[in-house]
């Protein structure tokens, strides 16, 4: 999946021209900003970053990262150091002003971030993701048609994916949250990068969804009208056309059909006024059977004293 970094490819070559790449492996990007709402950042709207999992950095961000030879994708750990929650970004520009950082406001929201607050910002490398789960956090996301495109369309603009994390994505005019519930492979960021990879995505069912009621069964249904029909599949006897005396065809009844059977549909019924009509008597199948297997008392032939006379 491409995560679209063409204007962070333009930075980086004019901060590269001219410019020795010499790269000490002990020396990583760590500083401390001051973070703002991405709707604050001057300029056009646009809501492909509020709505996204990228950042915007000063131009200072940029020159270091650039003399590190940090490799591409360059992703960072983001982190509120006041209580330790962390989350996973890439990076989109480097247009803001010195010593401050835009998030998107789900992401401030993940960290607990204010206006102004302090955050801490690291270079990081997270594995390539093999698979997601996620969960709406609204039974209004099953009434897109397609949500599995406008996921994959909305994912473009992300570059990780951190456990436990609430995104929002926006389509036609509405905002989804939507939680990361889970993500392989897992280690101890708990994040993935989802830049060119192939990402298996499940559903989890959105929260406060509730299936539907089954509907109930009819009269017909619970008295087992179909199963007091013999099977058509058995033995019938007299299935043949037969023959009339005077050379005629047979006259066909017309309350049976071809193969014998009485037809499955229930005869109407014709109940006198005031009367009412609760079903059939329901006989248990096997209960003749019973009766007639019933052991029965004095059966044995009688026995005389007096010797019979012949």
């Amino acid at each position: 999946m491409y995560a679209g970094f063409e204007d962070f490819e333009q930075h980086l070559e004019q901060a590269l021209f001219g410019m020795p790449t010499l790269h000490n492996p002990n020396v990583s990007f760590t500083e401390t900003y001051k973070c703002y709402p991405v709707v604050m950042l001057q300029g056009n709207e646009r809501e492909n970053i509020n709505y996204g999992g990228k950042i915007i950095l000063p131009p200072s961000a940029l020159a270091k990262l650039a003399s590190l030879n940090i490799q591409y994708p360059m992703l960072f750990e983001l982190r509120n150091t006041s209580n330790q929650l962390h989350s996973h970004a890439g990076v989109l520009e480097f247009i803001a002003e010195e010593g401050r950082v835009y998030l998107p406001y789900w992401m401030m929201l993940t960290l607990s971030l204010s206006e102004g607050d302090l955050i801490e910002i690291k270079n990081t490398t997270l594995p390539l993701g093999t698979f997601v789960k996620i969960q709406p956090q609204s039974p209004d996301f099953l009434d897109i048609n397609d949500p599995k495109a406008v996921l994959e369309n909305a994912l473009r603009n992300f570059s990780t994916l951190t456990q436990r994390d609430v995104i929002q994505i926006n389509y036609n005019k509405k905002i989804y949250e939507i939680m990361v519930l889970e993500v392989k492979p897992i280690d101890s960021h708990n994040g993935i990068s989802i830049v060119e990879t192939d990402l298996e995505v499940d559903f989890a069912p959105p929260v406060g969804y509730v299936e539907k009621p089954q509907p109930k069964q009819s009269m017909a249904s619970k008295i087992n009208i179909e199963e007091s029909i013999e099977d058509t599949k058995g033995f019938s006897a007299f299935q043949g056309s037969g023959q009339r005396l005077n050379g005629k065809s047979k006259i066909e009844n017309s309350e049976h059909d071809k193969n014998g059977h009485i037809s499955n549909i229930p005869a109407p019924l014709n109940l006198p006024f005031g009367k009412l009509f609760f079903g059939y008597k329901v006989v248990p199948l096997g209960a003749n059977k019973q009766e007639e297997n019933e052991p029965t008392s004095f059966k044995g032939e009688g026995q005389m004293l007096r010797p019979s006379k012949k």
